[in-house]
């Protein structure tokens, strides 16, 4: 038994047969022709160009059709790739001057495309090297190469590659593949992205592992927690099979509570909200009982693309979430964007240090006119429901205040234009920064709403890259530092009357978030698959029990002592939920 250790980028356990991707179709046997050939070259590759446009734009709508219209655009950016004057520019050029075949012609010069990607410093543009990988193989196939094979397994197999491209991704049949594992790729790759929308369940970055893999042995992927087993021995398949069998079990009881209020035996009421990046997660909210989008990642509308999105295209977005959410709050986050995340748009430079750097509030404060037609968006937007505008990553007074100075001027030219508008739109901060924690008393006069952004707080109170594998241990939630600066959050929120939320990771887990709402919290917002379970705890307890639990992990000095403190108790109060936890 093998067990490695990648990043979990899709939910989810998949148990079956390898099935290993062959790459040989697609290597390139010529690469010379006779001059005389060349115009018929040009002519065979302009077929093949037409061909492949049409191949992806029915990826597109098939994709649109069953994952959602981010996924479809997603396939529209490759085929603007595909058609890009430029590139088409220098394939012909190679193939008139150097008498190269379209194949080599195509090859060379999207394999250079892809070298540029890889070895820039954020690991986003890195991961866009895939899609131009995409666009090589779909042409390359239009030009009569072997489109992409699977050796091995009969039936439900698990999908093993050194990587996949998005189009790979969604033409995978569901009936056959159960779930994949690639040596490469991040979480924020579009491969990830389309698994994600067709919950299929995936592991990426495990690193080198391929050449002790043989077609049909037996392996587990939990996306989950990022864990591929190779040959796994009968207990441990016989564990997951047992895990399965109760997340299946207990998905089945938790639908009976769905549309049952989240509060404690004891009449406390919790308010849970769901975190999405896609309209299409709306339904997922939905049937999971949501009471509202208390995050919704508006940059992914950015990451898909390869021109900014206009007004329009945003405000279409943004309705649509609105409209589908009826009449439940939406809370829209401006764009939390930077060096590390800005997809196939120029809208920033490399930096050496971008978690420092010029990002979301301050990459917006930097570019108004980008600032200003996402309000207008969003503004626009407010009119089909319970919109609130919420922004990131602020540390200063002054950014937020030169913030809510811009949406009152685009709010006054949206009137003078005859917009309609509601009387007052809720405006609100992520605390994301111990500096924004430390001056919070400040803040909170200024501010409707309040949103603890744990993912964040945590890598800037620990001063940890949380995708650095080399420092991930100290990448700690529990840490007594960062329950601290929570706990004054929500302090100073409680006093001034100003309703505070938690929508980072921590919230999604059961017993972190018994211990969240013992400190004060009222509002939970999480991904949509973690509300039913959280709801279920909530419902089991008093609400004595959770500030009991909150005050005991204040007496910890280590995130360690508060993690095995949090699971010893949380396994006492709900022994039949304390199994996966």
């Amino acid at each position: 038994m093998l067990e490695l250790q990648g990043i979990a980028v899709s939910p989810g356990v998949a148990i079956g047969k390898v099935l290993i991707l062959d790459r040989e179709g697609y290597r390139i046997t010529r690469s010379q022709i006779d001059s005389s050939d060349c115009q018929n070259e040009t002519q065979r590759l302009r077929a093949a160009i037409a061909e492949a446009s049409t191949r992806l734009d029915e990826h597109r709508q098939r994709s649109t059709e069953t994952i959602g219209e981010q996924v479809g655009a997603i396939f529209s950016a490759h085929q603007q790739l595909l058609l890009d004057p430029s590139l088409q520019r220098d394939w012909l050029q190679l193939i008139t001057d150097r008498c190269y075949s379209a194949e080599f012609a195509v090859s060379s010069v999207l394999s250079r495309y892809a070298q540029a990607f890889r070895q820039m410093g954020s690991e986003t543009m890195r991961e866009r090297a895939s899609d131009i990988r995409d666009v090589e193989r779909t042409l390359l196939e239009a030009l009569g190469g072997a489109p992409m094979q699977v050796t091995g397994g009969d039936g439900q197999s698990v999908l093993l590659s050194h990587d996949l491209t998005p189009s790979e991704t969604a033409k995978l049949d569901r009936e056959k593949i159960i779930g994949f594992c690639t040596e490469v790729g991040g979480p924020s790759g579009h491969t990830a992205i389309v698994a994600r929308g067709l919950e299929l369940p995936a592991v990426v970055g495990v690193g080198m592992f391929l050449h002790r893999i043989e077609s049909d042995a037996e392996i587990i992927v939990d996306g989950f927690r990022g864990r591929v087993i190779l040959q796994p021995d009968p207990a441990t398949v016989e564990r997951y099979q047992q895990r399965m069998q109760a997340r299946v079990s207990s998905a089945r009881k938790l639908t009976k509570i769905r549309d049952l209020p989240a509060v404690t035996q004891d009449g406390t009421q919790v308010r849970l909200m769901a975190n999405i990046e896609f309209p299409i997660e709306v339904a997922a909210c939905l049937d999971r009982g949501a009471e509202g989008v208390g995050l919704y990642r508006t940059e992914f509308l950015y990451l898909g693309a390869t021109s900014e999105p206009t007004e329009e295209e945003q405000y279409q977005s943004y309705r649509q979430v609105v409209q589908a959410m009826r009449g439940k709050p939406v809370v829209m986050r401006t764009l939390d964007l930077g060096a590390d995340k800005v997809g196939a748009i120029s809208l920033i430079e490399p930096e050496n240090n971008p978690f420092l750097g010029l990002r979301s509030i301050r990459l917006s404060l930097r570019q108004p006119k980008l600032f200003r037609t996402q309000l207008r968006a969003m503004l626009r937007a407010a009119s089909a429901g319970d919109l609130r505008i919420m922004f990131p990553m602020i540390t200063t007074l002054h950014e937020l205040r030169t913030a809510r100075m811009v949406l009152r001027q685009v709010t006054d030219d949206l009137r003078e234009e005859g917009v309609e508008l509601p009387d007052k739109i809720q405006v609100g901060m992520m605390v994301e920064v111990p500096a924004a924690v430390l001056m919070l008393d400040h803040f909170i006069d200024e501010v409707d709403f309040i949103s603890i952004g744990t993912n964040d707080l945590i890598q800037y109170t620990m001063a940890v890259d949380r995708g650095n594998e080399h420092v991930a241990d100290l990448y700690a939630g529990h840490d007594p530092a960062v329950l601290r600066l929570i706990k004054q959050s929500v302090d100073i929120a409680i006093q001034n009357n100003v309703d505070v939320s938690v929508c980072g990771e921590m919230g999604s887990t059961p017993s972190t978030a018994l211990m969240l709402v013992g400190i004060g919290v009222r509002s939970l917002s999480a991904p949509p698959a973690s509300l039913p379970r959280v709801k279920q705890a909530l419902r089991a307890v008093n609400i004595e029990d959770c500030q009991q639990l909150a005050e005991r992990v204040f007496q910890f000095t280590t995130a360690r002592e508060v993690d095995a403190y949090l699971q010893s108790r949380f396994a006492e109060l709900l022994p039949e939920m304390a199994l996966g936890v």
